[in-house]
């Protein structure tokens, strides 16, 4: 048995994704030595929010490490070994970027960070608070600490104000799966098995995820629960998991520039109507939020909430909502085999879900930054990098034959490569190809995160002082 949910030592926003808090900073980080990683956890420690059963607090922390980073704390280069490959390869890898579709102008060598000549990233820290004033005083705070312990900032990712809408304009954040075990899912027939996004339980397969595992000798404190299956040793990835952070640049303008040209009338006039249309389709919501399964042909602002639905009964062909469109690859929901509309379509589904927790950047609706660039700081959370984050990526997002489709990639987040540069929309009697889709959303900066489990923060800042041999992957 793995037991309930241990939410005392879970970092919160496994459990919530502070809608409350409305402002967030990202600091990605790097420290000197050891003592100066172990020195920054310490202070970080108490002031980590846990994913306990009340929250009620104007401010919230968080913190995650790449493999540089839990090396800078001590840990040893077998310890290391039981993260997944893809962790421990690292997003900017050659091969990782090119299945992930990271190529051209969204090749690592151009990121911002996170990329091959960038500096080398130790970990995360992530500040959510409920005004700009609290976020200030947050991000000073963390400043003088830096500069204490011998720590620096690689990156400062500065997001927008939390809103109900993503750069592109589309009410965003409504299909987010419910985890087994939080209070939230039990209202569902089929919540999402703890195990999908929380190393140590239960996943889809009614398996343990494959974690990192320490002889009792390593955790001579006991600081550490135990392997619950048993088998005596150290469990140091439970109640901990893999989180992805992209940044992803949306070209507002291209894409609304896109739409404009595509739905013109025959004189040349603009078609407002078509525009929002095509939009729509792109998405498979309405700007509201409203799915196109329930509202086919206009805006209902009523259905903005709506995530009860399926594809294969009421729409099989793609005619309300394309079979390419961007919410239908993201979430296939009960529409791919096996036995598409039963139970076990569904199943397989849940295998493949992701925990968003991602923000916005500049420029706002009002107000623009410097550089004009705006998108999103994606988040997500997974127990599994290689089924969950880079199966939805590859095989479903940038795959050009997903869903019987055969030049089509994802719309709005697709990789238009050789391929993939065409969007399809299901009519009676003829279909209409969009073609020459431009690349609406380009990578500019990434990597991948553990974020452990509260036990597991308190064992990496007692490690013994070592001088290891280095981790596998920079």
């Amino acid at each position: 048995m793995t037991g309930t949910l241990d939410r005392a030592d879970i970092q919160g926003i496994v459990a919530r994704g502070y809608s409350s808090l409305g402002h967030a900073r990202f600091t990605l980080f790097a420290c000197d030595d050891q003592p100066a990683a172990r020195a920054l956890l310490a202070w970080l420690l108490p002031r980590i929010t846990s994913a306990a059963r009340k929250f009620s607090g104007d401010t919230a922390v968080q913190v995650a490490f790449t493999p540089m980073g839990l090396h800078r704390l001590g840990l040893p280069e077998q310890a290391l070994a039981g993260f997944s490959l893809e962790f421990l390869d690292g997003m900017a890898a050659p091969n990782r970027s090119r299945f992930l579709g990271d190529v051209g102008e969204s090749a690592p060598p151009g990121w911002a960070w996170g990329g091959p000549d960038r500096p080398a990233i130790d970990g995360l820290i992530v500040l959510y608070a409920a005004s700009a004033e609290l976020l200030s005083e947050q991000q000073g705070e963390l400043d003088r600490q830096f500069a204490t312990a011998g720590a620096r900032a690689v990156a400062v990712l500065d997001t927008l104000e939390r809103q109900d809408r993503e750069p592109f304009g589309f009410h965003d954040g409504i299909s987010q799966p419910l985890i087994q075990g939080l209070p939230k899912a039990s209202r569902l027939s089929r919540p999402v098995p703890a195990g999908e996004f929380v190393l140590g339980y239960r996943n889809g397969y009614r398996q343990l995820t494959g974690r990192p595992l320490l002889p009792r000798s390593s955790d001579p404190e006991r600081l550490l629960p135990p392997d619950p299956a048993g088998s005596g040793q150290a469990d140091l990835g439970r109640n901990g998991t893999y989180l992805v952070l992209r940044q992803l640049e949306q070209d507002v303008d291209g894409f609304w520039r896109y739409v404009a040209e595509a739905t013109r009338r025959p004189d040349g006039s603009a078609d407002r109507c078509a525009q929002d249309a095509l939009a729509a389709k792109l998405v498979g919501r309405w700007r509201s939020g409203a799915p196109l399964v329930r509202a086919p042909d206009r805006d209902d602002p009523a259905l903005a909430e709506d995530n009860d639905f399926g594809y294969h009964h009421g729409d099989p062909l793609g005619l309300a909502c394309p079979l390419g469109a961007h919410i239908r690859r993201a979430n296939p929901r009960d529409s791919l085999d096996p036995r598409p509309g039963t139970d076990a379509s569904l199943q397989v589904n849940s295998l493949h879900r992701l925990l968003r927790r991602g923000r916005s950047y500049g420029p706002a609706r009002a107000n623009r930054a410097p550089d004009g660039a705006s998108g999103l700081y994606f988040i997500c959370l997974a127990a599994n990098l290689a089924r969950q984050f880079e199966f939805v990526q590859h095989t479903w997002l940038n795959d050009p034959t997903f869903n019987g489709l055969y030049d089509d990639s994802d719309p709005l987040v697709g990789a238009r490569q050789s391929r993939g540069r065409t969007f399809t929309v299901p009519a009676r009697p003829v279909r209409r190809r969009y073609r020459g889709l431009p690349q609406f959303v380009r990578t500019r900066g990434g990597a991948y995160f553990f974020l452990p489990g509260i036990s597991a923060l308190r064992y990496l800042q007692r490690l013994p002082a070592s001088v290891p041999s280095g981790p596998r992957t920079g």
